[in-house]
């Protein structure tokens, strides 16, 4: 008689065979998915990112700090009258230059030299008075002595004498005030400088109250510059003229383009700060000979705080900022970009002037254009368009300004 297997054996078959197509099942999937990887193209790598270059260079530069200022005359004078009277006539022409002391309107003179000689015919008249009184006086001193006129006839004719002299001593002040007032209708230039247009026509009674005046003079040569800085240069510039034995340069330059319009010196920082817009106020005087600079003009304004001095440089279209301050990308060996932060000192004539201590070195490579298609760890390739002409415009530029 037969015997069938027991209902646990069989459990036991059924487990291994689904156990069995459950390994194989994964070890086709397995072979399908790496099968179907092996048919996929393998993911690129990012393409290099194209970009301008520069190198940090190390430059002998002037330091000097930029500000806008206006041309003012080194003095300006409103011509006027000193009495009332009718203007004669100008001895000048809009627009000249004229000289300290020449003519420049003579107004109507013959009522004050009446006056003149009304004074000094009164100082002669009493002039004659005052030497009868003093003879007088001999005579009444010589009386006395002889007990032939009395005390008080002489003290009174030593009062009349002296009455007398203070009258002659009126009268001489009032020839001179009549002499003085005789003076101001000759009106002579106080200063050397170009008179502008005339306010006044011949013909005309002027009054020594007047507005206006009669011309205006403005002393054009030499010629002074007024400008601004920042408050925080106070102490700078303190520090510049206590380490120089001559005054502080200044240079003029046209709004317009980098042409130096004059040389001059410092002659001024004001004594203290203007706390509505935190600048203060400079002022510089110029040599004009031939009128580059003019009353009321715009320019910029250097003020070179020493000769020169050695700094690391870069191109300022390098310099990026964030909210840490500011940074470049440098380029290292393998030509990886990585921010790098910088502290700049100043920027001028398109370079930026590195602080001392930062981390950059001469030689080093950054970018200069390209940089907003960067980003940490971005590998790069260099090109080399126009802007690396422009970069050389900029280094002899930076030369030609140390020189």
């Amino acid at each position: 008689m037969s015997t069938s297997p027991t209902p646990p054996r069989r459990s036991r078959l059924a487990i291994a065979l689904a156990a069995a197509l459950l390994m194989a099942g994964i070890g086709g999937w397995t072979h399908l998915q790496r099968a179907s990887a092996a048919d996929q193209p393998q993911a690129k790598a990012p393409p290099p990112v194209s970009v301008t270059l520069a190198s940090v260079q190390e430059r002998d530069l002037p330091q000097y700090l930029a500000g806008v200022g206006t041309v003012t005359a080194n003095a300006s004078v409103v011509v006027k009258t000193r009495i009332d009277g009718q203007l004669e006539k100008v001895g000048f022409q809009e627009g000249e230059d004229v000289k300290k002391g020449q003519l420049l309107a003579q107004i109507d003179a013959r009522a004050l030299q009446a006056q003149l000689a009304q004074a000094e015919a009164q100082r002669a008249k009493d002039s004659a008075t005052l030497m009868n009184a003093r003879l007088d006086l001999q005579r009444y001193t010589t009386l006395r002595s002889q007990d032939a006129a009395t005390q008080q006839q002489l003290d009174t004719q030593k009062a009349l004498v002296a009455q007398l002299e203070a009258a002659v001593k009126t009268d001489e002040a009032q020839v001179a005030y009549a002499k003085v007032q005789l003076s101001y209708t000759t009106i002579n230039a106080p200063i050397s400088g170009r008179v502008g247009a005339r306010l006044v026509d011949p013909g005309n009674i002027v009054h020594a109250t007047d507005a206006n005046g009669l011309v205006v003079i403005n002393q054009i040569d030499p010629i002074t510059l007024v400008f601004t800085l920042p408050e925080e240069a106070v102490a700078g510039i303190n520090r510049a003229q206590r380490a120089h034995q001559q005054p502080l340069q200044v240079s003029a330059y046209a709004r317009d383009s980098q042409e130096v319009l004059a040389t001059g010196k410092l002659v001024l920082l004001d004594n203290q700060i203007n706390t509505t817009n935190g600048t203060v106020q400079l002022k510089a005087r110029f040599d004009n000979p031939d009128h580059k600079l003019w009353p009321g003009q715009y320019v910029n304004a250097r003020l070179q705080m020493r000769s020169h001095g050695n700094a690391l440089t870069v191109p300022a279209a390098a310099i990026q900022r964030n909210q840490q301050g500011t940074y470049v990308y440098a380029i290292d060996q393998e030509d990886q970009a990585r921010m790098q932060p910088v502290k700049v000192e100043r920027i001028q004539d398109g370079i930026a002037v590195l602080a001392a201590g930062n981390a950059v070195q001469a030689g080093q490579r950054v970018v200069i254009d390209g940089q907003y298609k960067l980003k940490p760890g971005s590998r790069i390739v260099e090109s080399k368009p126009q802007p690396a002409k422009a970069e050389a415009n900029a280094e002899a530029k930076a030369k030609g300004n140390a020189k």
